[in-house]
């Protein structure tokens, strides 16, 4: 099943070689894809490239969108900032697996520095198959966009 949709994609500098071999990857496969940089390998900020990111997926206008830093961790937490994100870190297939299946997560966050380019390719193809299941996981999703004092 090739995904269909526009794919957003980003990183911080950490995360731009990688990024450029998903880009390159996935568009063979026919997928499109919207870069919302970094554009190069120096030194930036990711709240930066996450943030407008992250506000068109809490927006509703795309699906599911790739994100990667160093650890994943940061962008992962920035991204996490808005109320109709479920950004989750994924380090290797089973986790994208589930993170979609069960959680209806709807950012992956890569971490650059600690998975090979392959592992990420499948990580991500693994996340833009994979249907959320529903049921039982609807109930539990739907909690974790209220908000807490």
């Amino acid at each position: 099943m090739i995904y269909k949709e526009i794919l957003p994609i980003a990183s911080d500098h950490a995360g731009y070689e990688l990024k450029e071999f998903l880009k390159q990857s996935l568009s063979k496969q026919g997928i499109e894809l919207k870069d919302y940089g970094t554009f190069s390998e120096e030194s930036c900020d990711y709240p930066d490239f996450i943030h407008p990111l992250a506000r068109d997926i809490n927006k509703g206008l795309y699906p599911l969108a790739i994100i990667m830093c160093g650890s994943g961790n940061g962008v992962s937490m920035t991204a996490n900032k808005y109320k109709n994100v479920r950004c989750a870190l994924c380090w290797e297939k089973d986790i994208s697996n589930l993170a979609r299946k069960h959680n209806d997560a709807n950012i992956c966050a890569l971490p650059a520095r600690k998975i090979e380019k392959q592992e990420a390719l499948d990580i991500v193809l693994e996340f833009l198959t994979t249907l959320f299941e529903g049921g039982r996981h609807k109930v539990r999703v739907d909690k974790i966009s209220q908000l807490l004092e």
